[in-house]
């Protein structure tokens, strides 16, 4: 038990003996039942808190008692604190309905106790309703503390949820980055290194071939870069569409027969949105070049009412593909962001032979981050 505890029963046993004990010792008329009667109506009072409804019916009936034995005699008028510090139990006692009830069965008690004391019916009132009034106000405050107390936790256990929640996003989306420079980078090296091996005998072509190498390492460390920058708090410039034509270029010169044609408007396209165009068709070039060495490759970018079209296709190959390999996720992760930005991609088999991504998105896209290349 704590010292605060102790001291409050302490404090219960003073209080009960100054309103019982000592008036009746200064009175001098020791009516021994009564006197035990109050004493043991009093002391209920030290288990208020483990067991308050117990305390109210049995310290109420004490007292009940004590006054129907003190009926035509002499009693002591302080004991009346005990009955008003019970009145308040009974009201922290209950809850709900079952408080409604216990203010009724209150008014039945003041009813009784006035009939069987010769005193008034206000004196009484005044020394039960106010207390049951108090109670019932300090109750109502613990409720809506304790309701408090719980949306509190509830909004915890929701911050945190969405935190993590965050972080997983934050997690898939940095992954997405690094599959991205990373997968289409290497997939470049190992397609020029393998060109390379074929045309060691001659010079010129092998030199051109490690060339390609060598700014596709470049090009993959600058991406990187870009993306620590990005992810260290440093502002970096937003995408636009003229990304496209540079990854375009790039694959061109690590020789993919790839096209590219812009039509419509490409002003007015938000940053967020020229960054997964550019991711769209810098998947489909790398698995162009994966799984469909020698195959012409037809990029189509349109810019139209309020939506922006990409079209990747490429024929047959016409060369047996390197095994690469992959991650298989590469698709999966762009169809996720298209639909965060508010679009759609489809990837399938194309009419005729070949592959076919075709992606739509919004102009306007508050959903997907700006991350530069």
């Amino acid at each position: 038990m704590s010292a605060v505890r102790q001291l409050e029963r302490v404090g219960i046993v003073l209080m009960v003996l100054a309103v019982v004990a000592l008036p009746t010792a200064v009175h001098g008329s020791w009516n021994v039942p009564l006197t035990g009667l109050l004493l043991a109506s009093g002391g209920t009072l030290l288990w208020w808190r483990e067991h308050p409804r117990a305390v109210v019916g049995v310290g109420g009936g004490l007292w009940l008692l004590a006054a129907l034995i003190g009926t035509g005699g002499w009693f002591p008028d302080p004991a009346l604190v005990i009955m008003a510090l019970l009145a308040g139990v009974a009201a922290l006692a209950w809850r709900g309905r079952a408080a409604r009830v216990a203010g009724a069965g209150l008014v039945a008690y003041v009813w009784l106790l006035w009939s069987i004391v010769d005193t008034s019916l206000v004196a009484v009132a005044m020394f039960s309703v106010p207390s049951f009034f108090a109670g019932t106000v300090l109750r109502l405050r613990q409720e809506a503390a304790a309701r408090l107390d719980a949306r509190n936790r509830e909004l915890e256990e929701e911050r945190e949820l969405f935190a993590d929640l965050a972080r997983r996003h934050e997690r898939s989306r940095i992954a997405a980055e690094l599959h991205d420079i990373v997968g289409h980078a290497i997939s470049v090296l190992i397609i020029q290194a393998a060109a390379g091996q074929r045309l060691v005998d001659d010079p010129e072509r092998s030199r051109a071939a490690f060339d390609a190498i060598a700014e596709s390492a470049r090009r993959g460390r600058e991406d990187l870069g870009r993306l620590v920058e990005l992810l260290g708090g440093t502002e970096v410039g937003g995408p636009d569409l003229s990304l496209i034509e540079e990854v375009v270029t790039r694959a061109a010169g690590s020789g993919l027969d790839v096209t590219c044609r812009f039509s419509g408007d490409r002003d007015g396209v938000a940053a967020p949105v020229a960054h997964i165009a550019f991711r769209v068709v810098q998947e489909s070039l790398t698995n162009a070049l994966r799984h469909a060495p020698g195959a012409a490759v037809r990029v189509e970018v349109a810019g139209s009412g309020r939506a922006l079209r990409v079209r990747v296709q490429n024929d047959q190959p016409i060369q047996d593909a390197l095994a690469l390999g992959g991650t298989g996720r590469g698709l999966a992760g762009l169809r996720d962001r298209v639909r965060e930005a508010g679009g759609r991609l489809d990837a399938g088999p194309a009419p005729g032979g070949g592959w076919l991504v075709r992606a739509e998105l919004p102009l306007r896209s508050p959903a997907a981050p700006s991350t530069g290349r």
